[in-house]
């Protein structure tokens, strides 16, 4: 478990990711249960761990058997004596690793469409702590994380070259309550590489919304220097959550609403979301 395990290589072969998952999930358990490492650094190792999943399910790796590669890796964990000299190396390696994941300050996690770039660096204003930036049609959108020192807020930030102006805006995705998986015209193969955001979603019946809680006029701090305008709209910190737990396959929908009963909608990638937030969240503690 090299520091390029622990930071999540942006090449991360498909055909590694299962075994690297279940390494990751070994020491996850052994943790868990032997108490190796510092918060920060459990964190680190969930991160990674995030990221190897997403990447073999991306892959075409049936779910069952990214779970049943989780349960041979919490068993081995539980077979393994706390006190083990093999586990006592393989921490000490987690650790060293560590070292330097924790001078890293910016990651990208690219996705099949769209990926995710993460930035933990200090700052004094509020700016992008995990954004994907898409367009959709002349339109363009930013989704992600906003914060300060640390991410606080779900955020979306359109462009409308028109000149229109949403008043509101809601957030759309899988409803975990009512769905066994997630909805995906994939191709035969199982992997999703060239599929479409579009064909990630399930239909309406399966979704769950949040309203936008806020809007406003987009600032200076969450536009880039191509977009002159744009609109900001905040989401309540459970879509956060909910988002968290979708299959990194899936997308999202973000519906801009305009007077008139005009609607826009914007497609997000789930991609590696859980995984950039993990990493953020080392930066916090």
């Amino acid at each position: 478990m090299g520091a390029a395990a622990l930071a999540g290589a942006p090449s991360l072969a498909h055909a590694q990711a299962l075994n690297l998952l279940y390494e990751r999930t070994v020491m996850i358990a052994a943790d868990q249960r032997c108490g190796l490492f510092t918060p920060a650094v459990s964190a680190a190792l969930g991160a990674s761990a995030a990221q190897a999943r997403g990447a073999a399910l991306r892959a075409g790796q049936p779910r069952n058997a990214v779970e049943a590669a989780e349960g041979r890796a919490r068993a081995r964990a539980r077979q393994t004596a706390c006190g083990s000299p093999d586990l006592a190396v393989a921490a000490a390696r987690v650790r060293d690793a560590f070292a330097g994941y924790s001078k890293i300050s910016r990651l990208t996690y690219p996705g099949d469409v769209a990926g995710w770039s993460a930035d933990r660096n200090f700052s004094r204003t509020t700016r992008w702590r995990l954004v994907q930036d898409n367009r959709f049609g002349s339109d363009r959108i930013l989704f992600g994380l906003a914060g300060k020192d640390a991410p606080s807020a779900l955020v979306a930030v359109g462009s409308f070259p028109d000149g229109a102006k949403p008043y509101g805006a809601r957030l759309m995705l899988r409803d975990v309550s009512r769905s066994t998986g997630p909805y995906l015209a994939r191709w035969s193969s199982g992997a999703t590489a060239g599929l479409s955001l579009e064909r990630r979603v399930p239909p309406r019946s399966m979704l769950v919304g949040f309203t936008a809680e806020a809007r406003s006029v987009a600032g200076s701090d969450l536009r880039p220097k191509d977009m002159k305008t744009g609109w900001a709209f905040r989401f309540p910190a459970a879509a956060a959550g909910a988002m968290g737990r979708l299959d990194p396959r899936e997308a999202v929908v973000v519906e801009f609403l305009f007077p008139g009963d005009v609607v826009r909608r914007a497609y997000v990638e789930v991609g590696d979301f859980a995984a950039g937030s993990a990493f953020l969240r080392v930066a916090a503690r």
